[in-house]
């Protein structure tokens, strides 16, 4: 389980679930949702978004099958017309989580482990995940290192009429059974 910034690094993750559990199941079994029911996640202050006056929480994109709560936005469910609000805030939460999708594929392409699934106990799975996800974050955050760890293309990307490319990235990872 994992929370992505805007900048492909992961902020938050959570280690050594068993697989066969559901990703709801997963996040009521972590700190995060544990510091979230009680209300004292350590998320920024509310801040007014661009042109309103209006304080809005931060919050975390996920997808329908979690819980929808004051800190977590989810899509609407349901088949929407082409216009309506619901239609466009889907179509908006699901671009914004290919943010994540994009963390986990250029995780999984760089580091080869992770291309089929883990055959170790879990707490040797945390041994091998967490130093990889501190290698990421280390390689997108250095000046020197990003464009080497991720050089143009290897993320998605969107053409000025909508097309999405697909990152260089999933052709490395195509037909592999990890992440």
């Amino acid at each position: 389980m994992a929370v992505a910034d805007a900048n492909y690094n992961f902020i938050y993750t959570n280690v050594g679930c068993q697989g066969r559990i559901s990703d709801g199941g997963v996040f009521r079994e972590t700190s995060f949702y544990k510091k979230l029911a009680q209300g004292t996640p350590k998320l920024p202050d509310p801040e007014p978004l661009p042109g309103s006056g209006k304080l809005s929480p931060y919050v975390i994109l996920m997808d329908d099958v979690f819980p929808l709560q004051e800190h977590i936005m989810k899509p609407f469910s349901g088949h929407h017309d082409n216009g309506p609000s619901q239609r466009l805030y889907n179509y908006r939460h699901s671009r914004a989580r290919r943010v994540v999708e994009n963390s986990f594929g250029l995780l999984a392409s760089v580091f080869r482990v992770f291309r089929k699934p883990l055959m170790i106990n879990l707490e040797n799975a945390e041994i091998v995940t967490k130093p990889c996800i501190y290698l990421h974050n280390f390689l997108r955050r250095s000046k020197t290192s990003r464009s080497l760890h991720c050089p143009q293309g290897t993320l998605d990307n969107k053409t000025q009429d909508g097309k999405i490319i697909p990152g260089s990235w999933r052709a490395v990872v195509q037909g592999d059974t990890g992440l």
